[in-house]
């Protein structure tokens, strides 16, 4: 059966196409053309002039629609990357926040599960820890947190085919040997929740380290020991141009001024907009965080002794939204950033991430105040107020 999508604005790679149409057929896109004449015997999509734009990748989320993927179980995996498909995100990165070893086995278990379903949106499993700095714990469990132990992580990265990211500070003993060896497996380094200064960024960068976690968050900025200046973690980044980051765009992680200062410095190629979302994204429910010491407050997660933030409640439209609206970055590039830029940094851009043709259907149509109003993943319509 064939789904011609009509009367859209529909980005591509070469930018706006006004007066074309894009047919799907199972679960790919067959064309993208400049014509827009119904085709004979199509299921014909009316995009009513709205924003036709890529699916989401969400490279880091907790959780959503009142579960979190720290459970482990396939109830709460589905449950949360079901919740964030009806916002946009059409392929996840369910990540745990630092765990223990049991804990980290039980969600590759449901996660390598699930991933060998037909047209899984499931990419690959994050794992945001333990090897970070407890002096920049931030909402981790402080407890958890050590120094990289091969032990422990290569049996892990070995036996763990879905495991595609993997955060650490690279200050730590061990970090740099262990960022080598993910790099090496195909797992992506990452640096997080880390004092770094420029050399073991540098450093960190030369062993695989070519991502940043969360940016501006949980790691510093330029600043004095005693009387001398220092760089921070972030001015660090910013000189090595082809590392890339991400940003939390929920307007409260990172203030819209930061979030467009980056995009600047940057550029849309090698920043990803995420939500680091937890359990009570998505959800009009009661639902409490999976850390017992997060609350909710004034739209934002956090301790409950307010010293760190803690996650939030964003999903992939939110990102956009606040990209656009309060950060003032164009519609196209908030939208590469949400889809076509993460599909680079996780090397998953040969079938994911614009609308091309060949490439799996993974879809969201916006209206003009950048609502979600169809959403497909793989071909399939997941969430539907057009018609």
């Amino acid at each position: 059966m064939l789904t011609q999508i009509i009367n859209g604005r529909i980005l591509t790679p070469q930018g706006w196409l006004k007066d074309g149409s894009m047919v799907l057929r199972n679960g790919k896109i067959l064309e993208v053309t400049n014509c827009d004449l119904a085709i004979i015997g199509a299921n014909i999509i009316d995009a009513k002039g709205m924003y036709v734009v890529p699916g989401g990748i969400e490279m880091h989320a907790h959780g959503g629609g009142g579960r979190d993927f720290q459970e482990g179980t396939e109830e709460a995996f589905r449950t949360a990357v079901d919740a964030h498909l009806h916002h946009g995100a059409t392929t996840m990165y369910p990540t745990l926040s630092s765990s223990t070893i049991p804990m980290i086995n039980k969600a590759v278990e449901t996660c390598e599960k699930l991933m060998q379903e037909e047209n899984s949106p499931i990419a690959g499993l994050h794992l945001e820890g333990h090897y970070l700095n407890k002096a920049k714990a931030g909402a981790q469990m402080p407890e958890w947190l050590k120094d990289p132990d091969p032990n422990e992580y290569v049996p892990i990265v070995e036996n763990c085919p879905c495991l595609k990211r993997w955060d650490a500070a690279p200050e730590l003993p061990g970090a740099i040997q262990f960022g080598r060896y993910c790099s090496d497996r195909g797992v992506l380094p990452s640096i997080a929740h880390t004092q770094a200064e420029y050399s073991d960024v540098k450093a960190a960068f030369e062993a695989g380290y070519t991502h940043v976690t969360h940016f501006y968050n949980a790691m510093p900025g330029f600043h004095n020991k005693r009387e001398y200046k220092y760089e921070g973690t972030v001015e660090s980044v910013y000189l090595i141009d082809d590392m890339t980051i991400e940003c939390v765009a929920d307007g409260i992680h990172v203030p819209p001024t930061i979030l467009r200062m980056a995009y600047k410095i940057k550029g849309v190629e090698r920043m990803a907009l995420i939500t680091d979302a937890l359990a009570l994204a998505a959800t009009d429910s009661d639902a409490k965080a999976f850390d017992p010491r997060v609350v909710i407050e004034n739209g934002v997660c956090k301790l409950s002794d307010r010293s760190a933030l803690a996650g939030s409640i964003a999903t992939m439209d939110r990102l956009i939204q606040v990209a656009v609206q309060t950060a003032e970055i164009p519609l196209e590039d908030a939208v590469r950033m949400c889809s076509e830029t993460p599909a680079l940094i996780m090397n998953i851009n040969d079938h994911k991430g614009t609308l091309q043709k060949g490439k799996d259907a993974d879809i969201m149509i916006l209206d003009d105040d950048l609502a979600v109003r169809c959403v497909w993943q793989m071909g399939q319509i997941v969430e539907n107020s057009l018609f």
